[in-house]
């Protein structure tokens, strides 16, 4: 290998070792004292749960671990947003897991939780997943009320998607094993089924505390809504338990007799790994940003490195082609990195757009909705070509095309961000807008309106404009304030640092706009479970698009 490959593994390992010592903060949930306090009550994590519940020989496929990061300091912080969940196989059947973290706020709903919970609902819903909820919830964290409370996808939100699952005939199982308060009641008894440990497990609209305030009767939780009160008066639960792990062990039963249902049917043969080496993908992204050849690594992610190019020789800086990705059959559009000639023999750069590539792009879209092939965006765009050429030729008419092909489509959509995603580059490799079904980073992804360098430039000119402008007391001419090359480094770099901040994979991850960083080698992995997932949803919808500009 060259130099330039081992500088650049050296780098992505870096920044993997990185990602890794973050995600271990996070696994920690509310820290050791609140560990502590869970196991006094012999009481499993929520991450414990998870990992007794599921089928550890099939992928556990984590969703928003980084959901809160670095949010809510005032607060103390709200590590993978107060809830632990993703996509796993419980008795050999798929589905999604959401346990709430009762170590983090007594696993109280901060926006984000919200946010994270509605997002895994979605994933269900597009899916036709079956649920399970691990509740352990004191509801709504009260000081950040108005922020989770109200609005359309705000808490009670959940709800709805609670009523609408169970309509689309989608199974939702609720193990009741802590608190379960106020609003929050509702999720279990709105689930098919409700199962609670004795002792922990309570579900009711108001605490003792406030049932004191507000009627002055005295009654402790467990009388008030314990699995007793709920299994054998109220008839709200179906099931108790002594235990934690006897509840899980009845949701794995519960789980194993479901029946098969109708699928979509994409096709999928037996598997083939790459006959290039996967770990290779280090090496061959760039640590400075340099061109490098898309193509290399499309060969490490799909099957026997064979990769069927669509228009090989048209629209370059995109590619698009058939490929397999553990067995299943997927259409692939990527940015090229590499500097391409076009049919005029002109130099084009790497990771733009440009009106052959969109053009190109849009009908390879159109054609794997009509064969029913799920499609796969490989982002590492800088944006549409700019200037007067590309405006003259009709860019933006172009642009739309693809943009158009992307929101229409109609098949399974799974975008993974590699390196950069910027302005309407971002929207026409199917950003998060754009409903992709998955949508992973790796952690050298930078997502934003433009690169830190062009942004960071355009808000100075902006801001030393002002300040030119603005006249002063002691400038009788009104010719306002001399900047310094001084001062305009120092605002430069100002600038720079707060944007390079928001463009970062963490940033992206903590909002939700991705569902999950990601270790380069295990792209095939998240691709192939999000095709699984997407199989079982029968009901592809017919292919209608919007009006061309030709």
């Amino acid at each position: 290998m060259d130099i330039h490959f081992n500088k650049n593994e050296d780098v992505m390992k870096l920044a993997l070792g990185q990602m890794r010592k973050r995600l271990e903060k996070i696994y920690e949930g509310g820290g050791k004292k609140s560990i502590e306090k869970q196991r006094e009550r012999n009481k499993l994590t929520a991450r414990e749960r998870i990992e007794y519940l599921r089928d550890t020989d099939k992928p556990f496929v984590e969703i928003g671990a980084f959901a809160g990061y670095e949010m809510y300091a005032e607060q103390g912080g709200c590590p993978a947003g107060g809830t632990v969940a993703g996509i796993g196989y419980v008795s050999g059947r798929q589905c999604v897991i959401v346990a709430n973290d009762q170590t983090v706020k007594a696993g109280a709903w901060f926006p984000i939780s919200g946010k994270k919970n509605l997002r895994l609902q979605e994933i269900a819903m597009e899916n036709r997943l079956p649920v399970i909820y691990l509740v352990d919830s004191a509801g709504v964290f009260l000081p950040m009320q108005d922020e989770i409370f109200p609005d359309k996808e705000h808490f009670g939100r959940i709800f709805r998607n609670n009523a609408r699952m169970s309509a689309m005939g989608i199974t939702q199982i609720a193990a009741v094993m802590g608190a379960c308060v106020a609003g929050g009641a509702y999720l279990p008894i709105m689930s098919d089924e409700t199962l609670m440990v004795e002792g922990n497990g309570s579900i009711f609209l108001a605490g003792p505390y406030l049932v004191k305030a507000a009627i002055g009767e005295d009654i402790d939780a467990e009388t008030l809504g314990g699995a007793v009160t709920h299994t054998e008066l109220s008839g709200i639960a179906d099931y108790k338990f002594k235990t934690e792990q006897e509840c899980l062990d009845e949701v794995k039963k519960l789980m194993s007799k479901l029946g098969e249902k109708k699928k979509a049917g994409f096709d999928r043969v037996a598997a083939k790994p790459p006959k290039k080496n996967v770990e290779e993908l280090y090496g061959l992204f760039p640590a400075d940003g340099k061109p490098y050849d898309m193509l290399e690594i499309i060969e490490r992610i799909v099957d026997d490195s064979d990769f069927d190019q669509f228009k090989q020789d048209y629209g370059k800086t995109i590619l698009c082609g058939y490929a397999r990705i553990d067995g299943w059959a997927v259409g692939i559009v990527a940015n090229q990195r590499t500097i391409v000639k076009n049919k005029k023999n002109e130099m084009q750069l790497g990771g733009v757009i440009y009106n052959d590539s969109a053009d190109k792009a849009a009908r390879f879209i159109l054609n794997c909705n009509q064969k029913k092939i799920p499609l796969v965006f490989l982002q590492d765009v800088t944006g549409f070509m700019v200037g007067s050429r590309s405006e003259h030729s009709g860019i933006i008419k172009d642009g739309a095309k693809m943009v158009n092909a992307v929101a229409n489509s109609v098949v399974p959509k799974i975008t993974i961000v590699i390196g950069n995603s910027y302005g309407a580059g971002n929207y026409a490799m199917c950003g998060k807008a754009y409903d992709p079904r998955f949508i992973y980073a790796w952690p050298t992804a930078k997502i934003a309106v433009m690169g830190g360098e062009q942004a960071a430039k355009t808000l100075l000119q902006i801001q030393v404009a002002a300040m030119k402008a603005k006249a002063r007391p002691d400038d009788p001419d009104g010719r306002g304030k001399e900047v310094s090359a001084e001062e305009e480094k120092k605002l430069l770099d100002e600038i720079k640092g707060r944007y390079d901040t928001q463009t970062t994979p963490y940033y992206a991850a903590a909002r939700l706009w991705v569902d999950e960083i990601i270790d380069p080698v295990e792209t095939r992995k998240v691709i192939s479970e999000g095709i699984t997932a997407a199989n079982h949803n029968p009901d592809i919808d017919e292919l209608k698009v919007g009006v061309f500009q030709v």
